[in-house]
C-alpha cells in the first residue's frame, strides 16, 4: 500500500490534534518513509531487544515501516541523544537501515477504538464512553456488579497481569467503571466526581495515594504493560485499511518480579 496513503489514513483516525499539549511527541519520530509498505512491526516500545529480534527472524531488511505506541524520541533528537548514547547509537542506526519509525501515543489514547476502548472491552464493559472532563478515559458498567476485592482480581486477570495496587476506600461494591491505561492516575477525581465506583490507572506516586484514601475512593493501580493491548488493536485497524499488510507484532516487554 502506498505509504503516505496509509499514514493519512492513520492520522485521520487518531489525529495529532487530539495529543496532549504537556509533552507528547507522537507523530514521525526518525527515518523517511518508502514509497509502499508491505511488511509493519508493531510494539509498545522500540528499543535494542526489538532490533535484535527483528535481526534474528531475518525481517530487518524486509520492513516497511515501524509503529510504537510510546514514542521512540520522547523529545527532540538532540536532546535526546545528547544525554542517552544507547539512544543516540541505536538512532543511528535505524538512520542507517532507513527504516521509519512512527508513534500513536496520547492520540491513540483518546481517539475512537484506541488504547482506552480497547482496555474496556478486554474487561467487558456496558455502555461505554468518554468521561466528560477527561475525553482520553472511558468509563462503562459492569454486567454484574462485584466486591471490590473481586474486581481487582478480575480486572488483573482481564488485562492480563500479575500484580496490581489497590486503593480500597470507596464503596465495597463495585459496578460502574473508570479507566485510562498507563500513568493516568490524576483523573481519579474526574471519576469520582462523575460517579464511578472504581477508577484503573497506573504509576500513582504516593501523594496520589494519599489523596485517594483521603476522598474515600476506589483506585486501582495496574503495571503500565496493559498497554499491550496496543500492538493487536493496531493490527486490527490496519488490517481493517489494508487487508494484504503483513504485520508483525513484538510483544517482548515483560512485568518486573514482585520481591
Amino acid at each position: 500500500m502506498n505509504t503516505k496513503k496509509l499514514l493519512r489514513k492513520l492520522f485521520k483516525r487518531f489525529p495529532l490534534s487530539i495529543s496532549r499539549k504537556y509533552g507528547d511527541f507522537s507523530g514521525h519520530q526518525i527515518g523517511k518513509i518508502k514509497d509502499d509498505t508491505r511488511t509493519v512491526v508493531l510494539c509498545l516500545d522500540f528499543d535494542e531487544e526489538v532490533l535484535s529480534l527483528m535481526e534474528k527472524d531475518n525481517i530487518l531488511y524486509k520492513t516497511d515501516l515501524i509503529i510504537t505506541h510510546h514514542p521512540f524520541i520522547y523529545g527532540t533528537f538532540k536532546e535526546v541523544t545528547s544525554v542517552d548514547n544507547n539512544k543516540l547509537i541505536l538512532a543511528t542506526k535505524m538512520l542507517e537501515l532507513n527504516i521509519p519509525i512512527y508513534s500513536f501515543h496520547t492520540n491513540f489514547d483518546e481517539g475512537k477504538d484506541g488504547m482506552n476502548d480497547a482496555l474496556t472491552e478486554k474487561l467487558e464493559l456496558e455502555d461505554v464512553r468518554a468521561l466528560n472532563l477527561d475525553p482520553m478515559a472511558r468509563g462503562g458498567r459492569l454486567k454484574n456488579p462485584m466486591n471490590i476485592y473481586d474486581f481487582a482480581e478480575y480486572a488483573k486477570n482481564k488485562l492480563n497481569v500479575t500484580y496490581g495496587i489497590l486503593l480500597p476506600y470507596g464503596k465495597e461494591m463495585v459496578e460502574k467503571v473508570a479507566i485510562v491505561g498507563g500513568g493516568g492516575w490524576r483523573s481519579y477525581m474526574i471519576a469520582k466526581n462523575e460517579d464511578y465506583d472504581v477508577f484503573i490507572s497506573g504509576d500513582i506516586p504516593h501523594h496520589g495515594r494519599r489523596g485517594v484514601i483521603t476522598n474515600k475512593y476506589n483506585y486501582l493501580d495496574l503495571p503500565h504493560e496493559i498497554e499491550r493491548v496496543f500492538m493487536y488493536q493496531f493490527k486490527k485497524i490496519l488490517l481493517e485499511i489494508e487487508p494484504t499488510l503483513n504485520i508483525i507484532i513484538y510483544d517482548h516487554e515483560v512485568l518486573p518480579e514482585i520481591v
